[in-house]
C-alpha cells in the first residue's frame, strides 16, 4: 500500500474560527496549486458547532506528504497557534515519515491483510 490517508482533527480555540477558516482557504488554494498530482484527497470538515474542523488527506506516498508540508507548513504552524491537533495516519508511511508522526504525537495505524 503506498497511499497513505491521515485524519487530522484540529480543535478551534474560542474566538478563531474566522481566523482558522482564513488559513484553511490558504491552504486549499496552495494544494490545488501546487499538488494536483501527489495530494489525492484534501476534503476539510467542520461540525455543527463550527468548533472541530476534520481534515482528510490522502497522499500519493509518503514523499508526497513531504511534498505537502513543505508547501503548508508555515500555514500549519499558524494553524496550531489557534488550535489542538489529534493525528492519525493511515499506511506504511517510511521511516522517515514515520518518525514526523510520532514527533507529532499523532497515531499510525498498518493495514491489516487478513
Amino acid at each position: 500500500m503506498s497511499n497513505l490517508q491521515s485524519n487530522a482533527r484540529f480543535t478551534i480555540h474560542t474566538g478563531k474560527l474566522k481566523e482558522f477558516k482564513a488559513l484553511a482557504a490558504q491552504a486549499m488554494s496552495i494544494v490545488n496549486e501546487k499538488e494536483k498530482t501527489t495530494t489525492l484527497q484534501y476534503d476539510w470538515f467542520f461540525n455543527d458547532e463550527a468548533s472541530e474542523c476534520i481534515v482528510v488527506e490522502r497522499f500519493a506516498d509518503s514523499n508526497a506528504v513531504f511534498t505537502h508540508m513543505g508547501n503548508v507548513g508555515e500555514l500549519l504552524g499558524k494553524v496550531l497557534a489557534i488550535s489542538d491537533l489529534s493525528l492519525a495516519v493511515y499506511g506504511d508511511p517510511s521511516p522517515e515519515l514515520r518518525k514526523m508522526v510520532t514527533d507529532m504525537n499523532g497515531k499510525l495505524y498498518a493495514p491489516y491483510n487478513g
